[in-house]
């Protein structure tokens, strides 16, 4: 039988061991806009908490016709803040694209963001 002083105890220690990891849980912001070129747009992401030392692969499908549309992954380039990064897609149509950025070096981590890529810029002028 436990008692409910190691029982407390055997949680403390368990929770020590998950609150690290999840600490680390990082997230991204994506802001990408129309090159003027057929379906390249200039990408932004910003990862929050902002960390340096990291490098980002970015790739994307698209989650309505899986293995039909899939762009090769490009290295992101720092910013000139820090947890900015930027990078170019090259995608085959216009529409909602699974944006996949995985995270190396300081960080490991892989992220999904689904986002819709506009035909052409829909700025107003």
């Amino acid at each position: 039988m436990i008692t409910p002083i190691a029982n407390r105890a055997l949680f403390v220690a368990l929770l020590a061991l998950v609150a690290p990891a999840h600490a680390e849980r990082i997230q991204a912001d994506l802001k990408c806009s129309f090159t003027g070129i057929d379906f390249v747009y200039d990408c932004v992401i910003r990862l929050q908490p902002p960390k340096s030392g990291v490098r980002i692969s970015v790739g994307a499908d698209m989650p309505s016709m899986p293995g039909a549309h899939t762009v090769q992954p490009v290295m992101a380039k720092p910013g000139k803040l820090a947890g900015e990064y930027y990078a170019r897609l090259d995608l085959e149509m216009p529409g909602e694209w699974a944006v996949k950025l995985r995270l190396s070096g300081a960080l490991r981590d892989d992220l999904v963001l689904n986002y819709v890529f506009p035909e052409t810029d829909d700025r107003p002028r």
